[in-house]
């Protein structure tokens, strides 16, 4: 079989291997710990779950505008009001079934073949994947742990040439959990670069403030959704906000490849918008819980933080005490301590020494997990 050369060099997602790995292990009656997977262990909320059934049983259940429900657009309008003083026109925002189908259309309309995409070094594995397989070439920054992983726009300047379409900036980011200040984001939009700003993590925030990219610029286009603030992550629902020019381009790919998302879904991110903000917040105590024991507990144990992360839901600590191999050093702890946890490499080279915990679970299953990687670390032969 002869692949294309898009698909043969795919990387595989190293975390859904880890996972993976877990489940066969649990399916053998083995005990795992879930730090690996950036996942909400919270269920949907209730009214939006009653929401679903009534969208369902009221027939809301063919086809959307291909931009998105207008009322959805509209909540989301008024939601950036709220929380940025942001007037964003309903008609730059495009419901997509998740943020990934966001990432895709975006790059779709920015990035001729050929082309260079710059992304943080260590940052979400996938994005490389997206640049590739739309036949650009990304361009890692490496990104310092001493500075809480963030861009040093001097370094990302070095990399920008007549080639460059755009960058990648994610605050809160992932793996990291680091947010990007404002001194930082109103540099980058000085590179005058079209930034495409994933900000799945906003409202997960516990420390400082996170910044909407268009508080600083126009030249920018928006990813967010519902899968992380508000646990519909099976429910596949994101949008993106894009420069009023972009959004016919756009929309006529979404009709030729996603027709639409879900109605059902676009229906309950309405109610999640305007019913739910009260228990978003008590969940963002949870998870502020959470962070505090698990970051006491990582350097008690030798694991480096340097900065402590100040949003999402994952520490990323430095392991080179215990191994640089951070893919080994993974595999092995759930192997021999049943936790999972997600290698450093899986999100760039510099990530390499380093191992992600997502804090998504109960603190009952964290302490558990850190109890059995401290047994397991004290066993570990030097």
């Amino acid at each position: 079989m002869k692949l294309p050369e898009r698909a043969r060099d795919i990387s595989p997602f190293i975390v859904m291997e880890v996972l993976e790995k877990a489940h066969e292990m649990e399916a053998k009656g083995i005990d795992v710990i879930h730090l690996e997977v950036g996942e909400p262990d919270f269920s949907v909320f209730k009214s939006v779950v009653i929401e679903s059934n009534i969208a369902m049983m009221n027939g809301h259940t063919h086809y959307t505008h291909s931009l998105g429900d207008p009322e959805l657009r509209n909540a989301i309008s008024k939601d950036y009001v709220n929380k940025y003083d942001l007037e964003i026109d309903p008609g730059r925002i495009i419901i997509t079934s998740g943020s990934s189908p966001a990432i895709h259309l975006i790059l779709s309309v920015l990035m001729e073949r050929g082309q260079e995409v710059i992304i943080p070094d260590p940052g979400y594995a996938c994005y490389p994947n997206f640049i590739k397989l739309l036949e650009g070439i990304p361009v890692p920054v490496k990104c310092e742990e001493i500075h809480g992983f963030q861009y040093d726009p001097k370094n990302v300047k070095e990399k920008i040439n007549k080639n460059t379409a755009a960058l990648f900036l994610n605050s809160p980011s992932n793996p990291t959990g680091h947010i990007a200040s404002p001194e930082n984001m109103r540099a980058l939009a000085g590179l005058d670069k079209w930034i495409i700003s994933d900000e799945i993590y906003h409202g997960l925030v516990y420390e400082n403030k996170a910044h909407c990219i268009l508080e600083f610029t126009d030249k920018a286009f928006v990813l967010n959704g519902f899968s992380k603030l508000y646990a519909m992550t099976g429910l596949r629902i994101g949008y993106l906000i894009a420069p009023p020019e972009y959004v016919r381009p756009i929309q006529k790919i979404q009709q030729n490849l996603f027709i639409c998302a879900s109605s059902i879904a676009q229906r309950a991110a309405i109610k999640a918008l305007e019913a739910c903000q009260d228990e978003v917040l008590e969940r963002k105590e949870q998870y502020g819980r959470r962070r505090t024991v698990m970051i006491r507990r990582l350097k008690s144990m030798g694991f480096g933080i340097a900065k402590e992360p100040e949003g999402a839901f994952y520490v990323f600590a430095n392991a080179k005490k215990f191994g640089h191999d951070s893919y080994k050093l993974a595999f092995d702890i759930l192997e021999n301590a049943h936790v999972g946890v997600t290698p450093g490499i899986d999100f760039g080279a510099n990530g390499e020494g380093f191992l992600r915990f997502s804090y998504a679970s109960s603190l009952e299953k964290i302490n558990e997990g850190m109890d059995r990687i401290e047994h397991y670390l004290n066993k570990k032969p030097e």
